[in-house]
């Protein structure tokens, strides 16, 4: 039987970068006021007989800093769109010109401010614990390689500093990113 495969510090750093990435992308989710076409990625449109997602049936652009552009390719989707935006609970109201829907970003309140902000917190953490567990799964794996005889103790402790100070790395980057999604949500 195989040893425990080799330990591949790559592979730790890419796992834990796509914590990140999966951080920045929820994110984009978060409404701030500002219209941002990442806003629109979770809208599926029920068109020719399949869910897809509406950067597949229209383009998208910002003309303006507080609203959202649709251009719907087929007029005959146009109604598919508007009723995939008002499911998505988005809370934006299309307002339609033809094959053109606007989306006008309504000002937040602070209490909604408080409650994206925490929605935010939420996903940090989510991220943090992820890479926690990739940092987990690293020290586990360097383990099994020195019981195995596979590393030196000397080795095991160089590689544990190493994913140590990935760790630490990754998760400043998290702090990093959430302070300035606060900021923004929270800019007035």
């Amino acid at each position: 039987m195989a040893g425990p495969a080799p330990f591949d510090v790559q592979d730790i750093k890419r796992r834990m970068h796509g914590a990140v990435e999966a951080l920045k992308h929820d994110f984009g989710g978060l409404r701030t006021g500002r219209a941002a076409i990442s806003l629109l990625e979770p809208v599926h449109v029920d068109a020719y007989g399949a869910n897809m997602p509406l950067a597949q049936v229209a383009s998208i652009s910002v003309p303006e800093a507080r609203t959202l552009q649709i251009s719907v390719w087929d007029r005959g989707l146009v109604h598919a769109v508007e009723k995939a935006i008002y499911a998505s609970n988005l809370g934006l109201t299309p307002q339609t010109e033809g094959a053109v829907i606007r989306l006008h970003m309504p000002d937040l309140t602070q209490d909604r401010r408080k409650e994206l902000v925490k929605v935010a917190h939420q996903y940090a953490e989510k991220a943090r614990v992820a890479v926690r567990n990739v940092r987990r799964d690293g020290m586990d794996h360097l383990k099994a390689l020195e019981k195995a005889h596979l590393m030196s103790e000397d080795d095991h402790k160089k590689k544990s500093d190493e994913v140590q100070k990935l760790t630490d790395d990754t998760i400043k980057d998290i702090d990093a990113s959430l302070k300035h999604k606060e900021a923004e949500i929270m800019q007035v």
